[in-house]
């Protein structure tokens, strides 16, 4: 695909500030890069840092490409250890102990999962219970052995599988953001397949903002809100699911139990870094509204808005969803 660059030129204070967008589809997924620089030189360095920066987090965390750690480790499931960097260590770390604080909904294991589950339309009827049951034998965030000494990851059984799917866009965004402020970048956005991190502010001096959307009415936006160094992550279900018996099913599946989550058709949650928000967002799907909302309550910092599979919006209490309508 071809990289587009394109600017908006705004005259403040007397100083040229330009906003600089590149698009392209990396990680299999539409990658948005938003920055505001002095000039196209400048523009470029950005964006082209932060293309970059996609392509080395992603040999190293991918597990479609057969040589990152990640894909290391998912081949040793059940013979060995293996030792990888530091980075790659403490994000699994982080992972397990997101699956702990979602009692297992979040799962960076499901991985393993046999994928009986098909939602292109081809699938007639239900999976049996012994096929969805069995489906799951190799899920479970306890199997991954951590050794903070050498750094290696250990999946304990064999056909033991992690994908960083649900957390590593998130950290990608995150360490985007990072990277380009250090590097004298003073105001972006960044979007990896709706996974959003902002800093600064546009050439105007507004804020970054972001539109939530009702999935049952696509076309009509019902909240915007600005967000001000600050991250959101939006999970939906409105495009990938099938219907048997009147009931919907989501291609979010339980990681505990191999069926489907339902009951809820989008969630966003709103948190001071993406990884964070990309992750939640996954395990509420799978808890469900009730329990997922109270989890987000005891949660400081972090906001979330779901809507459910009747069109019903609900709102973690520190979102006043009126003020943004």
């Amino acid at each position: 695909m071809k990289k587009v660059l394109v600017f908006l030129l705004v005259t403040q204070l007397g100083l040229a500030q330009q906003i600089f967008k590149k698009k392209q589809s990396l990680l299999g997924s539409p990658f948005e890069i938003t920055v505001v620089a002095k000039d196209s030189l400048e523009g470029n360095y950005f964006t082209n840092l932060a293309i970059d920066e996609v392509k080395r987090i992603e040999n190293l965390i991918s597990d479609w490409i057969p040589t990152t750690q990640i894909s290391k480790v998912n081949q040793n499931a059940g013979i060995q250890p293996v030792k990888v960097d530091q980075e790659v260590y403490d994000l699994v770390e982080r992972a397990t102990k997101i699956s702990k604080l979602t009692s297992g909904a979040f799962d960076i294991s499901y991985a393993s999962m046999d994928k009986i589950w098909k939602f292109d339309g081809s699938m007639k009827e239900m999976p049996s219970e012994e096929a969805i049951k069995k489906s799951v034998e190799k899920v479970g965030y306890q199997n991954i052995i951590l050794n903070p000494k050498d750094t290696t990851i250990f999946l304990k059984n064999k056909g033991m599988k992690l994908g960083l799917g649900g957390i590593g866009q998130g950290y990608i965004a995150d360490k985007i953001k990072v990277l380009l402020q250090v590097k004298g970048c003073k105001s972006g956005l960044v979007n990896v397949s709706g996974d959003i991190n902002t800093w600064g502010k546009q050439p105007d001096n507004k804020s970054w903002t972001v539109g939530i959307v009702n999935p049952m009415n696509k076309n009509k936006v019902f909240a915007t809100f600005p967000l001000d160094d600050s991250a959101v992550e939006t999970s939906g279900s409105y495009e990938k699911y099938v219907t048997f018996n009147g009931k919907r099913y989501s291609h979010i599946i339980d990681p505990r139990t191999g069926y489907p989550a339902s009951g809820i058709v989008s969630v966003s949650v709103f948190a001071k870094q993406t990884e964070i928000a990309d992750a939640l967002a996954t395990g509420i799907f799978v808890l469900g509204v009730d329990v997922g909302l109270d989890l987000i309550n005891q949660l400081k910092g972090i906001g979330c808005i779901i809507v459910d599979d009747k069109g019903v919006i609900h709102t973690s209490k520190n979102i006043d969803i009126k003020k943004y309508q």
